[in-house]
């Protein structure tokens, strides 16, 4: 967004605070029809990808929050307003299913990046205490095969205080410093740190101009 037409912050508010589920897709065809803009959400088992998008949204319960890992395994969507959408990506790592289950899912999942159009950007959400982790890099590894814009929230910062949570973006932001299409932030679900940068950021993709083709 430009000065002049960056929304305000209750206004930012209101416009996420208009997401609601729409529908559930265990893979690439089972998903809304191909138009219009969307943005993903990925991230680790337990990094707090589903408080994020709560707090994002202004609602405790869009995303479901279960304190067993890996449970999500559908790509839930959440319709905005004019064809845009937020993307709840399963969680990925220790969730206790069989390894052909894990396979299965990760195909899926990059069925999904791969082949969607709509997508303008991802949101990965890693855990401040335990940022870049093995899964992590698998997921950057793809965002920069598919070139696909990627901003990474670093959640959970008020576990920390701010030198060693300071330290951790840095650490992150060093690993992608020759990837400008991905940037990264620190922020928190429980005091709303970082909460206005990450809306301009979603604000933003959703609100793209549309690539015509010729």
């Amino acid at each position: 967004m430009t000065d002049d037409t960056r929304l305000s912050e209750i206004e930012l508010q209101k416009y996420f605070q208009s997401a609601a589920f729409t529908q559930s897709a265990a893979k690439l065809p089972q998903c809304p029809i191909d138009h219009g803009h969307e943005v993903a959400f990925a991230g680790r088992s337990n990094a707090g990808k589903s408080s994020a998008i709560n707090r994002i949204t202004g609602q405790k319960k869009l995303a479901r929050i279960s304190k067993t890992p890996g449970r999500t395994q559908l790509i839930n969507f959440f319709g905005l307003r004019d064809e845009q959408r937020l993307v709840d990506l399963p969680g990925y790592g220790y969730a206790k299913v069989a390894l052909a289950q894990k396979l299965e899912w990760q195909k899926h999942l990059e069925h999904y990046l791969e082949k969607r159009a709509s997508l303008t950007g991802l949101v990965l959400v890693m855990d401040v205490r335990r940022p870049l982790q093995p899964f992590d890099t698998v997921m950057l590894d793809w965002v920069k095969q598919y070139q696909i814009q990627c901003h990474i929230l670093i959640t959970k910062a008020d576990k920390l205080k701010r030198g060693p949570a300071m330290q951790a973006l840095f650490q992150v932001e060093k690993s992608v410093e020759d990837q400008p299409h991905i940037s990264a932030q620190l922020f928190s679900a429980t005091n709303g740190t970082g909460l206005g940068q990450a809306q301009d950021k979603l604000y933003d993709w959703l609100h793209q101009p549309e690539v015509t083709v010729d």
